[in-house]
């Protein structure tokens, strides 16, 4: 089972990006895990240029089943003198299964400086923290992920869910890529409610980078939200810090419940 960062080394090279095996141990259900599709999205968006500044924002869009071999390219669609924009486009043997658009923006001096994302009260301590159970978690979560529970379920509200996790194979990932590939482990937050047994479907992850920057032990806090949850659809605020307490993504994404 090979980790992402092995899998870019080996992907072979395209016109416009690579190709890489998306094998079984990094699905969820029948589809890869909707984190790891990102990004690769991210990864082959990087590629595009040796000078890119920092991944601003992203909007992630899973359209349709990925798994086995696929082709990951990408694009330039506007490169202006503070910030660009990167297309990429995820295809298998059905097509198109993924697209992203990527903002890069380098960092520009502002009288701004606000920070209203602290680490929520109640977070408990690593050493602490006790495992998520793996016996019936999707594939891509038992063999790539470590995952402990983050907060105390008296510190949470109706559909909240809050972890720490860390991948098992960091090797050769880009911080950026790191953040993007941990960001969407955590089941959709109404999915408790409904049992587990609901199919359930992330359709598109929007994504504002902070500052993501991983800690020197990898783990990283995230917290997802449902606030409202209706007609077939959830939405999801997804916050995401580093270990150091650090707020690194500030995230929102539309799940299909079907049932």
């Amino acid at each position: 089972m090979a980790g992402l960062g092995d899998m870019l080394a080996a992907a072979e090279p395209l016109e416009s990006g690579f190709a890489l095996e998306i094998t079984e141990d990094w699905l969820q259900g029948r589809t890869a895990y909707g984190g790891l599709t990102s990004a690769i999205a991210l990864a082959v968006a990087k590629g595009v240029s040796d000078d890119l500044p920092p991944l601003r924002s992203g909007q992630l869009s899973m359209v349709g089943p990925l798994a086995g071999r696929i082709e990951a390219r990408a694009k330039v669609l506007r490169q202006g003198r503070n910030a660009t924009w990167v297309s990429a486009e995820l295809t298998g043997e059905a097509g198109v299964g993924f697209t992203a658009g990527f903002v890069f923006m380098r960092q520009i001096e502002s009288v701004l400086s606000i920070d209203h994302y602290p680490l929520p009260d109640g977070v408990i301590s690593l050493d602490e923290a006790k495992p998520v159970p793996m016996d019936h978690a999707p594939a891509f979560l038992r063999n790539h992920f470590e995952a402990r529970f983050a907060m105390p379920k008296t510190a949470l509200g109706e559909a909240d869910l809050a972890w720490w996790v860390r991948p098992r194979e960091r090797g050769g990932l880009d911080p950026e890529v790191e953040c993007l590939l941990c960001g969407d482990v955590l089941p959709v937050a109404v999915w408790p409610l409904l049992g587990f047994k609901v199919p359930i479907s992330s359709m598109q992850w929007h994504v504002n980078m902070l500052d993501a920057k991983p800690s020197a032990d990898g783990w990283w806090m995230i917290r997802s939200t449902s606030l409202h949850a209706t007609h077939g659809g959830a939405s999801e605020h997804i916050m995401q810090w580093n270990a150091d307490g650090v707020p690194a993504v500030a995230g929102m994404q539309s799940v299909a419940v079907f049932g």
